[in-house]
């Protein structure tokens, strides 16, 4: 058995209408903090370890620029974002193997966009325009298949 690749993934949002071929999903990241805690009738004079807040950071994820006729679907989501009110989405991210099948997938909840990045224009170059955009969540929920 050999070790998965981390170029088969899918991602989507909200419902299975809205997804995007992205060609980078980074941030992916939980972490909690650890609380130093000493009880009164500790007399070993040391510290307990508990758990504190989880924190989650925030996804980017970047793809190559297509023509309009795919989609805006990132665009409008961004442009839903009022005074107020947002509208929060589960995005999913599926690592997928040889048969495209998900073997691990990430469930990011309540998430909403808070950057979109368009693509750095350059007269001399010929590389790939690529945009990203930046969400925020309240956690995420990791499935193994």
């Amino acid at each position: 058995m050999y070790p998965l690749t981390t170029l088969h993934f899918h991602v989507s949002w909200g419902d299975s209408q809205n997804t995007s071929s992205f060609s980078e999903v980074s941030g992916l990241t939980m972490e909690a903090d650890a609380v130093d805690y000493r009880g009164g009738d500790d007399k070993s004079l040391s510290v307990m370890k508990i758990p504190g807040l989880r924190k989650y950071g925030n996804v980017t994820f970047k793809r190559g620029i297509v023509p309009a006729e795919a989609g805006t679907g990132l665009f409008d989501w961004y442009n839903s974002i009022s005074a107020g009110s947002v509208d929060r989405r589960t995005v999913t991210v599926s690592l997928l193997n040889e048969e495209r099948k998900p073997v691990m997938t990430w469930k990011i909840q309540n998430a909403w966009p808070v950057k979109i990045e368009g693509p750095g224009l350059k007269g001399s170059g010929n590389e790939i325009a690529i945009e990203s955009m930046e969400i925020v969540h309240e956690g995420v929920q990791v499935e193994v298949a």
